[in-house]
């Protein structure tokens, strides 16, 4: 009995303290990609804060991300590509440091897809949708839903 109870007591106290550090980080994978698929400001803002305080390994990727939508949303245009340049030296670092990592191909795709011609950030679409493609399967479940919510809007990535 004695015995029953403190497994138990150890399986409770792992379960809380798994939940404590993914609820510590404070990052919502889901919310992330919503908020990237979404033309608000206030969403983009939101997640923005949330990231810069959150210990996610993924933070520079997806704040840069971040900053280069919100940059397709702002109307002075100086700080439209003062933006744009911050989020893509965040987002190209990100992947410097992991090239293999199909999550932030996917991530550069999005913003590839749509930034307008004169910031010429579009040379990696076709490697992009080929790692994209590869990786699938090993995506977490969260960004193969955004890939395959993707696919029905993007010229590039067709479904998987």
């Amino acid at each position: 009995m004695n015995m029953k109870l403190l497994l138990n007591i150890v399986l409770l106290f792992s379960a809380l303290s798994v939940k404590a550090n993914t609820h510590h980080s404070g990052f919502d994978k889901s919310a992330f990609y919503g908020a990237l698929a979404a033309n608000d400001m206030n969403s983009i803002n939101a997640q923005l804060n949330m990231i810069k305080t959150s210990s996610i390994n993924e933070k520079e990727a997806y704040e840069g991300a971040l900053l280069m939508k919100k940059a397709g949303l702002i109307k002075k245009p100086a700080e439209k590509l003062s933006l744009f340049k911050a989020g893509r030296l965040k987002l190209e670092a990100a992947i410097k440091k992991d090239k293999e990592n199909a999550e932030f191909s996917f991530l550069r795709l999005i913003i590839q897809e749509h930034a307008p011609k004169l910031v010429e950030y579009n040379n990696n679409i076709h490697a992009d949708v080929s790692t994209i493609r590869t990786n699938f399967k090993t995506l977490s479940p969260v960004v193969q839903q955004a890939i395959q919510d993707y696919t029905k809007k993007s010229k590039v990535l067709k479904p998987l």
